[in-house]
């Protein structure tokens, strides 16, 4: 039996509540493909601040680097907002993909028959949409130096953030980029805003040197302004986007709100080696937090995800993933993806249908 040693990270808001559904949704997986997990949960963001006063505490990083892999839930909350940046939570999630070595983030974005019509666009728009975002996650204006906020001899505040880039930084994304899109349509789009950057000059350069690897893959370039008015004018033109941490910050949520709700994606962020973390890309909707109104789908999803981009277990991931759709089938639905004629349930009666829909397979 194939044993995997998983790290929890609930966090905040609906983090609790929607990470109880994805452990429920493996154990029950893990019976029937013979696979053992061995979870152990640790702190990260804002119940890590108010415990230990460090959004990520060392305890926490030391065991997700002694994880197969990690399921992280989602972080953040108004309750701190006010702290100052390198206490808020969300410094602690930058400071888990820099210690993790996770430059990597792959989002995909498909529109689920089910809820086409959840879309704010129009279904000849995206119906059929299945993209994959690939985002660079440890370098780039994120991370750069000098940051900060400084006084100028005059006397006024001015802030400070460098967007920077380095060719081996810029090759290791590209190559995940090209290797994903290998295993899609063979379609890779790389946005950059080389017009006007240097950084983007320099991530043009090096993204199409390495084109002559991959001669099976078609490379397209497009300005992140005019991708951004493509991604909600022609979806279905894309398969594969690579781009920049804060590129593809914005872009990749733009990108999600097609299928209609941010509430129905996952999301990977992988290194070289090591654990992966795996997580959905909504926040932690703190108003809405312990009233069992979260929908658990993307973090089922992520779970999923897991399975099949760390633990090499694409049966098993495929399994969830039809157990999604099964349920979507019959109607059921969270508030957020509610529509006419749908059986509106909650968090936990998401998770015991989808049990159901999993034991029947």
């Amino acid at each position: 039996m194939a044993q995997h040693r998983i790290t929890l990270l609930p966090g905040d808001g609906i983090g609790p509540e929607i990470m109880a559904v994805a452990v429920k949704v493996l154990k029950t997986v893990g019976q029937k493909f013979e696979l053992a997990f061995e979870f152990q949960e640790a702190l990260i963001g804002g119940a890590a601040i108010d415990a230990t006063g460090e959004p990520l505490p060392a305890e926490t990083l030391a065991k997700c680097k002694d994880s197969d892999a990690v399921l992280l839930a989602a972080i953040g909350g108004y309750k701190w907002d006010t702290l100052p940046r390198h206490l808020r939570p969300e410094t602690g999630l930058l400071g888990l993909r820099a210690g993790l070595g996770l430059f990597a983030n792959l989002r995909p974005a498909i529109i689920l028959p089910q809820l086409i019509d959840a879309s704010s666009l129009k279904r000849d728009v995206v119906e059929g949409v299945d993209i994959m975002v690939v985002r660079e996650l440890t370098g780039g204006i994120y991370f750069g130096q000098p940051r900060g906020v400084f006084t100028t001899e005059m006397g006024e505040k001015r802030g400070v953030n460098t967007m920077a880039y380095t060719e081996s930084e810029i090759d290791r994304i590209g190559r995940v980029a090209f290797e994903t899109a290998q295993k899609r349509g063979k379609k890779l789009c790389s946005v950059d805003k080389a017009n006007v950057l240097e950084v983007s000059q320099l991530w043009r350069d090096r993204i199409t040197a390495l084109a002559a690897d991959y001669p099976d893959v078609a490379l397209s370039h497009l300005y992140v302004d005019n991708a951004a008015m493509q991604l909600v004018r022609a979806p279905k033109q894309f398969d594969t986007i690579v781009t920049s941490n804060l590129f593809g910050d914005i872009l990749s949520d733009a990108a999600a709100m097609l299928t209609g709700s941010i509430g129905m994606l996952p999301s990977a962020s992988l290194g070289t080696s090591g654990a992966g973390v795996y997580e959905p890309v909504h926040g932690s909707a703190p108003d809405i937090a312990g009233q069992d109104r979260a929908n658990p789908l993307a973090q089922v999803l992520s779970a999923a995800m897991m399975l099949r981009y760390t633990l090499h277990q694409p049966e098993a991931a495929r399994h969830i993933e039809q157990a999604v759709l099964k349920v979507l089938d019959q109607g059921y639905r969270t508030g957020d993806i509610m529509a006419e004629g749908n059986t509106l349930i909650g968090c936990e009666a998401m998770g015991n249908v989808l049990i159901s829909a999993l034991s029947q397979e």
